[in-house]
């Protein structure tokens, strides 16, 4: 079984690892401008007000909630207007187009779409803030593993839109995500948090070696 711990650096870690001087002090990195000017000899450009970086430290959880708001108030006002079981029909479309597009999305920016391209981002995602999990299985044309914390079940919940409504709304993209990565490839799964199992329990699979 492959190690599935994946150590990461993050955005403003590598910046100020790989940013010369005078890019460190544009993007607030440091206070070196007066060290960037001396060095390269040219000016920073400076960053417009809207794209300058807030000092406004947040949550994971407050990001996916302020995230997610706009999308909370929708999946309500479909299940007051439409009932929730047309609501959930709607979601499930709106998902599994969703789920397509971050298939095609990924298999576009990864060097080639193989098993192990695609299961390249479920191992971060395992050791990621968002989720807590256990890889249960890392093998050649299998990847599985149980989730006992997602941060967007945990939105969802707060927000009394778990379960069923939650599960069609987010969820659902899971499965057609594979597919459109790789038609060779699919997901299984019989549990979710979302629809208050004790875990999900996701399992990809390289169909072309069954």
């Amino acid at each position: 079984m492959k190690n599935a711990a994946v150590s990461s650096i993050g955005r403003r870690e590598l910046l100020v690892r790989t940013a010369p001087a005078c890019a460190m002090a544009c993007l607030g990195l440091g206070r070196v401008s007066d060290l960037a000017g001396a060095v390269s000899g040219l000016p920073c450009q400076e960053v417009h007000k809207f794209d300058k970086e807030l000092d406004r430290p947040v949550t994971a959880r407050q990001f996916a909630e302020a995230m997610n708001r706009s999308y909370f108030d929708v999946i309500r006002t479909l299940r007051q207007e439409l009932g929730e079981p047309e609501a959930i029909r709607l979601l499930n479309l709106n998902s599994d187009k969703m789920g397509r597009e971050r298939g095609k999305m990924q298999a576009e920016r990864s060097p080639d779409t193989s098993f192990e391209s695609f299961v390249s981002v479920f191992r971060q995602m395992a050791s990621g803030e968002s989720l807590t999990a256990t890889v249960v299985e890392d093998s050649e044309d299998a990847f599985e593993m149980s989730v006992t914390e997602c941060l967007w079940e945990a939105v969802f919940r707060d927000a009394d839109l778990a379960g069923d409504i939650g599960h069609a709304a987010v969820c659902n993209m899971d499965y057609s995500w594979p597919p459109a990565f790789n038609p060779a490839f699919k997901m299984k799964r019989t549990k979710t948090l979302m629809q208050g199992h004790d875990c999900c329990n996701h399992r990809y699979i390289n169909t072309a070696k069954e």
